[in-house]
């Protein structure tokens, strides 16, 4: 089974770009976007009909937003993490299927001058672990999308200019530490140890160009799950957004 994620930054623009050729070309089994902004008919995408499609998007208009394609009809869908006051914008799609869970994450960015790190760290990451936790406690989770979060020094080109900046904070990799300690596996890091590779470069200074990027969006899965994973990669080349696709393949 293919699994690929994907933060689109505004489907209408990726779509564009090369959207639904590169979703025939990889044919997966679901694919998680994140940042849509925008309503499901506003989009207007002409994928192959034996999607079933999952979409929530932000109270506010063109920001935030998530969507999830599934060739597997799921058991049953649930929109945000259960409280209306962290659920306004979209950000969480989880789809039970017959031996997992699938949550779909846009996690809230902490802003320039960090102006939201007190909601991210404090309260988001502290719900969304727990809610992950509540999942896992009835059957494996597979968690995927756009964290905001570098984990490591590796994981993006210039931590040490970064060290206080949204994204590579203390408090954003201790919350993202804490999915770890947890048991959650990063996939791509059960493959590859290796500095260099990136998710999302800064449209400025043709940091894409340059490879200096950060990785920010991961596949995360249960630990009972790690005899399926078969691969995990990342999609560098694929453009349409400041974000590439990433991968994850199960047995």
């Amino acid at each position: 089974m293919k699994f690929i994620s994907w933060n689109v930054n505004g489907i209408r623009a990726c779509r564009k770009k090369g959207f639904e050729p590169f979703v025939g070309r990889e044919d997966p089994e679901v694919l998680c976007l994140q940042e849509v902004k925008a309503e499901r008919h506003e989009a207007d995408l002409h994928l192959h009909d034996n999607y079933h499609v999952c979409w929530s998007s932000a109270e506010k208009k063109g920001y935030s937003g998530t969507a999830v394609f599934s060739k597997a009809a799921p058991l049953t869908v649930t929109y945000g993490l259960g409280d209306a006051a962290h659920d306004r914008e979209g950000r969480v799609i989880t789809l039970e299927f017959g031996d997992y869970f699938l949550v779909n994450v846009y996690t809230p960015n902490s802003k320039d001058g960090l102006e939201r790190l007190p909601y991210r760290y404090q309260v988001w990451d502290v719900l969304f672990l727990q809610y992950l936790k509540k999942l896992e406690r009835r059957k494996p989770v597979i968690c995927c999308g756009d964290l905001n979060v570098a984990h490591r020094d590796i994981d993006l080109a210039r931590p040490a200019e970064n060290h206080h900046s949204a994204g590579f904070t203390d408090e954003e990799r201790e919350g993202f530490g804490n999915l770890l300690k947890a048991g959650f596996i990063d996939t791509f890091r059960e493959f590859e140890q290796g500095g260099g590779h990136y998710t999302w470069w800064s449209y400025r200074m043709s940091a894409r160009a340059r490879n200096v990027g950060w990785r920010i969006d991961y596949w995360l899965i249960s630990p009972s799950l790690r005899p399926r994973l078969k691969r995990a990669w990342i999609m560098p080349e694929v453009e349409g957004s400041d974000h590439c696709p990433v991968g994850m393949e199960l047995a």
